[in-house]
């Protein structure tokens, strides 16, 4: 009997512990969830799976778009293709006025082990520019290129459908939807080049976007967003995975040092930015749950956002949960019964339309919200309270600034918890609020409640100027 009495007297303590942890929660007014945006379900909702079929279709159907492959042809090689890319940014821009700048981003690549002479990587860019801040810009993008198994060999047929028309005609589709409307942000959908062979498209559009002073708040990098079925055995179209980076390839040991004893791991901007898609999942996907996954890429490989990291941009790369190694990087074939090849009769167009959709409000959100807040830093040591400070956002670049939240959550937690709006102010008080249990960040709102990714404090969290 006393036993029992034990294990009640315990459990009532833990509960009245528990309650009384979430009011004290509760008591600061404190709510982590973004005002919710019935324009961003209207676009979700007007990705067409039809449309994206069409276009893996004709993608697939350029046979072979290795890097190395023709480039004069009008009907097969990745000349062919890159060329029927522009023609349709060109079209989407005719459509809206102009609202598109369209162009070839290129560079020589030449002495490498998979491009032993010089060849032109050509990626296409088209530039929605933003109504008040046009140098701030997000970005979608999607790789032209395709392989066979032989990663040298040109000849091949490869038609690459998934791996990756579905990702390119996921930019595309994501121009035709938000090319309808004007964004405080620009928006920058590309299609790149030389995936397969080193990721020089990256790199060179990398190079171009810092020459030409464009501020990057987020590269989104669709890699193979259409396949359902896994080398596992599994068949799920309701997940999606993205790839985030933990700390930037670019940080100093200085700021090594401030990490240790701040923490940050966990929150570099490709990691916040990571969070902010998962929430857009959570809030306007429907049957999408978004996967985060702690490291820059699949384990050992690579892809087409990692330039963007390389020079310290932040980026992530959006794709399919489930992989089939049988269906990509493989030459068309059966063996004992197995079909090997990446053929359009194993892309789901469903599920790239839903991956699509997720791309589309995380782009036009960013777009819509107030530039993330620079300048962030953060005070508390041996104190009972935690105050966060920032610099003000330029009025006329952010003419929709409403004013800023602050974030914060346990430190072992994968998403930010709490939040409180702070008003017009660049410094908030979190009182009774210790800064030694929690992670701390502080985004911008729009008058409209567009909320910008989450800053985390110092260098290891910052989006930039």
């Amino acid at each position: 009997m006393k036993s029992i009495l034990t294990v009640l007297i315990c459990f009532s303590f833990l509960m009245f512990s528990s309650e009384t942890f979430a009011q004290s929660h509760a008591s600061t007014g404190a709510s982590s969830a973004p005002v919710y945006q019935p324009f961003l379900k209207q676009l979700a909702d007007g990705v067409s799976a039809d449309r994206l079929e069409t276009d893996i279709r004709i993608l697939a159907g350029f046979e072979n778009r290795h890097t190395l492959s023709d480039t004069t042809s009008d009907t097969k090689g990745i000349g062919a293709a890159r060329r029927w890319i522009k023609r349709e940014f060109e079209k989407i821009s005719e459509e809206c006025g102009g609202c598109l700048e369209v162009f070839y981003v290129n560079g020589t690549v030449g002495g490498e082990n998979r491009i032993p002479e010089p060849v032109q990587i050509v990626n296409v860019v088209a530039v929605q520019r933003g109504t008040a801040d046009p140098n701030r810009v997000v970005m979608m993008t999607g790789d032209i290129d395709s392989r066979a198994s032989n990663v040298m060999d040109a000849e091949t047929d490869s038609p690459g459908a998934n791996d990756n028309a579905s990702g390119m005609a996921g930019t595309i589709e994501a121009a035709r939807v938000l090319s309808k409307h004007q964004f405080p942000g620009t928006i920058v959908y590309a299609g790149l080049s030389g995936e397969e062979q080193g990721l020089f498209g990256g790199e060179i559009v990398a190079d171009y976007a810092l020459e030409n002073n464009w501020r990057i708040k987020a590269v989104l990098n669709n890699d193979m967003i259409g396949n359902i079925v896994g080398i596992n055995g599994v068949i799920n179209n309701t997940t999606a995975r993205v790839f985030s980076e933990g700390t930037r390839p670019t940080e100093t040991d200085r700021e090594a040092r401030i990490r240790r004893f701040t923490g940050g791991e966990v929150d570099s901007p490709s990691r916040n930015l990571a969070r902010y898609i998962h929430v857009m999942g959570e809030q306007y996907i429907d049957n999408l749950d978004v996967m985060m996954i702690y490291r820059l890429d699949r384990f050992g490989r690579g892809g087409h956002h990692r330039p963007f990291n390389d020079v310290g941009l932040p980026a992530v790369r959006i794709m399919e949960t489930n992989e089939n190694y049988n269906w990509q990087h493989q030459d068309i074939r059966t063996e004992n019964g197995i079909e090997y090849g990446d053929v359009i009769e194993h892309v789901d167009f469903d599920y790239a339309a839903k991956l699509t959709a997720l791309n589309v409000v995380s782009l036009a959100g960013m777009a819509k919200a107030p530039a993330p807040p620079s300048g962030v830093e953060i005070s508390g040591a041996v104190r009972p309270s935690t105050t966060l400070s920032w610099d003000a956002l330029n009025p006329e670049q952010n003419p929709q600034l409403e004013g800023y939240k602050v974030y914060w959550r346990l430190t072992t937690s994968p998403v930010w918890t709490y939040g409180r709006l702070t008003g017009n102010v660049t410094e908030f008080t979190l009182e009774n609020i210790v800064i030694d249990n929690y992670f701390f960040g502080v985004a911008s709102v729009s008058e409209e409640g567009y909320e910008s990714p989450i800053v985390f404090p110092g260098p290891i969290g910052s989006f930039g100027d």
